[in-house]
């Protein structure tokens, strides 16, 4: 018996994967297809009845006769029942049913709507302590659902939600619908509408308790969105625990609401967080068209004291930029959004066809007035900069200056916005013992208009202009160039300046002449005084969160305003056109840009990535 037992076993495991086999082939031959053409009605009724229809929901089944005749039966029943929330209480219904296949069955569904159900009143109100609130005041502005419009009951259930939502949301907490009726006559072919919200007295922000022992409780009170006995808003403690998470001093923040004071009317908070690693560590590799590879290592101290001091480091390494930046950073005012930083950078830079070498320090004050962030800086620099035929230009310049940059509403310190408007005004003088006198002003401005849904335009500019006494003193980060990713598409990076002539020089000194006994020259690109751009582009939404672009840029860096900068070449602005595809993810949006030149004769097309703050 034993042996009997020990040779059966494969031979039933045999038999069983055999018949799962045959189990699975059989199903896989059963699937079916149902084709169902809805005729005579627009896009959302016919979501609407494929949603109601039994057929639809066996799509993938294989289906006897008997049963395809029992849910065509189903038909007139369920599509009567779809249109009616649109409206449509006496449709006329035809459906057809014909064999396509062995399995598959094509279903043809016409359908007239008739005349609709029209609203003869619609009557919403709002009663109460809060019955003149803005809040309650623009929805009756505009109710979704009004007298002479077709019946939708969607829109009557958003009224109901916008209302019940609204005093949730800003502290009615004891509102309550007391009536709420939709009353249709079929025969008249009309309905009218009845809310009524009473809104109740509004809640007040109670006592905050904080439990923590990450940085100071004062800190943390300054981090709030609200303050106590302010109207109780749901919308400020979401914007509250953002922006302690965003703080990074803490791995987990809860912001949270406590049991309302009914008597009072007010509501108590609680603040609950644990702390975050004091010390984070990054390294990162990427690729730009305007930089080629490169690389970042970065260590940041998030909490060098209880006061919210920070200290990081970035060493960031590409091919023509290197550099070492360190910053200490103290919370003022808002911290969320306020900071005093000391920074220290050292960067070597090859803009243009020259080499720059700058050590920069200095403080800087970053504060934030209704839409508007304010930076008031003065930076010492100390720069080195190899200029055409050979030298170096030393320079030693105290530069203060103050930057003003539009920031999007409810903004909460992010590092990563989308900057409708900057300007940057700064200049340096004797007075403050600097090597060189000028006075800089730069302008950014970028916008989006929608046409339509799917339809988009970004327009983008960037002006330049300095006043400088001795240019060739300037230090070459003080200096204008165009062209790359996110100037003027289809020139490579900091490729457009004007441009200087030197004869070329052999290692003797001596000049090089070429085949016909001429010097030969050099061009090397210098930066400008002054700088324009602009961009036009327009877009079309795809699906999958993808886009296509096609796009026009034009600009140049260059010594005065309507003169060529370079003199061998005419055109003081150069133009370039392209084609692009966009992928938006939920932060940034990746750009792939193909642009040709348009003012350079025999130039062949340039690939673009760049990454830019999502629109």
């Amino acid at each position: 018996m034993s042996h009997h037992r020990l040779s059966s076993r494969p031979a039933r495991r045999r038999t069983v994967a055999a018949l799962a086999v045959g189990w699975i082939f059989a199903c896989s031959q059963a699937t079916a297809d149902i084709d169902i053409n809805i005729q005579g009605v627009d896009d959302e009724l016919r979501k609407n009845v494929l949603a109601y229809l039994s057929l639809a929901r066996y799509a993938k089944h294989d289906l006897p006769e008997d049963q395809v005749e029992r849910l065509q039966d189903r038909i007139e029943r369920e599509a009567s029942a779809a249109l009616r929330p649109f409206g449509y209480y006496e449709p006329k219904i035809e459906s057809r049913v014909d064999r396509a296949g062995q399995n598959d069955w094509r279903v043809t569904i016409r359908i007239t709507p008739g005349e609709p159900i029209r609203m003869e009143n619609v009557d919403v109100q709002v009663l109460g302590p809060g019955a003149e609130n803005p809040l309650f005041q623009r929805i009756l502005n505009d109710l979704p659902l009004k007298a002479g419009d077709r019946l939708n009951h969607g829109a009557y259930d958003r009224i109901k939600d916008d209302l019940q939502r609204t005093a949730a949301t800003y502290g009615f907490l004891d509102a309550r619908l007391t009536r709420n009726e939709l009353r249709v006559d079929p025969q008249r072919r009309v309905a009218s509408a009845y809310l009524v919200l009473e809104t109740g007295h509004r809640y007040r922000f109670g006592t905050t308790r904080i439990e923590q022992d990450v940085i100071d409780d004062e800190l943390v009170r300054r981090f709030m969105r609200y303050r106590q006995d302010e109207p109780f808003d749901v919308t400020e403690l979401l914007r509250t625990q953002f922006a302690l998470d965003d703080s990074q001093y803490f791995g987990t923040v809860e912001v949270l609401p406590g049991e309302p004071d009914r008597e009072e009317h007010v509501v108590p908070v609680s603040i609950r967080a644990v702390p975050n690693r004091r010390d984070r560590y990054s390294f990162g590799a990427g690729y730009g068209t305007d930089t080629g590879v490169r690389g970042t290592a970065t260590w940041e101290n998030r909490r060098v004291n209880r006061r919210g001091h920070r200290f990081n480091t970035l060493i960031k390494a590409a091919a023509e930029d290197q550099s070492l930046e360190a910053r200490y950073i103290v919370p003022i005012g808002d911290p969320a959004l306020e900071k005093l930083s000391f920074e220290l950078t050292y960067e070597e830079r090859e803009p243009g066809d020259l080499d720059s070498q700058e050590f920069t320090f200095g403080p800087s004050i970053t504060q934030v007035r209704g839409r508007w962030q304010r930076v008031w800086f003065i930076s010492a620099t100390h720069s080195s900069d190899e200029m055409p035929g050979g030298g170096r230009n030393v320079q030693t310049l105290l530069v203060p200056g103050i930057s003003i940059a539009s920031v999007p509403h409810g903004y909460l310190g992010e590092t990563l916005f989308q900057r409708g408007f900057f300007a940057e005004l700064r200049g340096s003088h004797g007075a403050f013992g600097s090597d060189s006198d000028f006075v800089q002003l730069r302008v950014q401005a970028e916008r989006a208009f929608d046409l339509g849904s799917r339809w988009h335009i970004v327009v983008r500019g960037e002006v330049g202009a300095s006043l400088v006494s001795q240019f060739s003193e300037l230090p070459l980060s003080m200096r204008y160039f165009a062209g790359g990713d996110r100037s003027v598409r289809g020139f490579g990076y900091e490729e457009l300046s004007p441009v200087r002539y030197e004869p070329a020089l052999d290692e003797d000194g001596q000049p090089i002449l070429d085949e016909n006994g001429q010097p030969v020259e050099t061009a090397s690109r210098i930066g400008g005084k002054h700088l324009l751009t602009g961009s036009f582009e327009l877009i079309r939404d795809l699906p999958r969160n993808m886009g296509a672009a096609v796009f026009f840029d034009f600009g140049n860096a260059f010594d005065r305003f309507g003169e060529a900068p370079d003199p061998r070449d005419p055109d003081f602005l150069e133009y370039s056109a392209g084609v692009g595809v966009r992928w938006r993810l939920p932060v940034v949006t990746v750009g792939i840009d193909v642009a040709q030149p348009l003012s350079e004769p025999g130039a062949g097309p340039r690939l673009h990535i760049n990454f830019s703050p999502k629109l």
